[in-house]
């Protein structure tokens, strides 16, 4: 298998890391695992001074700062990252135990480029459980970073990462990127957080989020969708 470099945006440097980095390690004993931590205050479109970083984090290689925003924090993470193979993973995103062997299947072919894994959401619920089954399938509509974005750097750098957006960085990456190569679906399962949905109603987050991609592919600018969807987190 390709070395591998695992990149994980996240706002802050806290607990909530530990099952996400205790999972990675865990599948990828001798992986390169970055930390990217949002500056405090930034502004998603504007860098600025990093601050110091923090002290070692259980689990990571390399611990950096970035403006905030995924696409800009990423982004900096693979200009770091030595791995030939590059996997984008939120920082709520539990790995499956198989997903080494799953990836080294994978990427045995010359020509796969680009791959994502299911999904499953931390929650029973039953609409969360369809939201999930479709994950096997890849389109517009049920790819996106939480499942984990694998990407070999040449692709990566010939598309130019991610373009610099705190919102659908990960859409807009996948949809240049089937331009050039097909989307495998890994059959291992990445488990995410529903807190969203736990706090916003089932119904009402997906509504929320289906109107927000539908601006999105209409044209809207994505720093002002983001603006929207933050509030709804908080």
């Amino acid at each position: 298998m390709p070395s591998l470099s695992i990149i994980i945006p996240t706002r802050r440097v806290g607990p909530h890391l530990t099952p996400c980095l205790h999972a990675c390690r865990c599948a990828f004993p001798d992986a390169e695992i970055i930390v990217v931590v949002a500056c405090s205050g930034a502004n998603p479109v504007r860098p600025v001074e990093p601050p110091r970083p923090p002290g070692p984090i259980e689990g990571a290689t390399q611990i950096l700062y970035a403006t905030a925003g995924r696409g800009p924090q990423c982004n900096a993470g693979a200009r770091a990252a030595a791995g030939e193979l590059l996997l984008f993973l939120h920082d709520d995103s539990i790995l499956p135990r198989q997903a080494a062997a799953l990836t080294q299947t994978a990427f045995e072919a010359d020509d796969a480029e680009l791959a994502c894994f299911r999904l499953r959401f931390d929650d029973v619920h039953w609409l969360l459980g369809v939201y999930g089954w479709f994950s096997r399938f890849d389109s517009l509509l049920t790819s996106f970073g939480d499942q984990g974005i694998l990407i070999r750097r040449g692709l990566f750098d010939r598309l130019g990462g991610f373009p610099d957006w705190p919102l659908f960085e990960d859409v807009e990456l996948l949809r240049c990127a089937r331009r050039r190569a097909r989307v495998l679906k890994l059959p291992g399962v990445v488990t995410t957080s529903a807190v969203r949905f736990r706090r916003n109603g089932v119904v009402g987050q997906q509504l929320m989020n289906a109107g927000l991609i539908m601006r999105y592919l209409l044209g809207a600018a994505p720093t002002r969708l983001a603006e929207i969807y933050e509030r709804g987190r908080r």
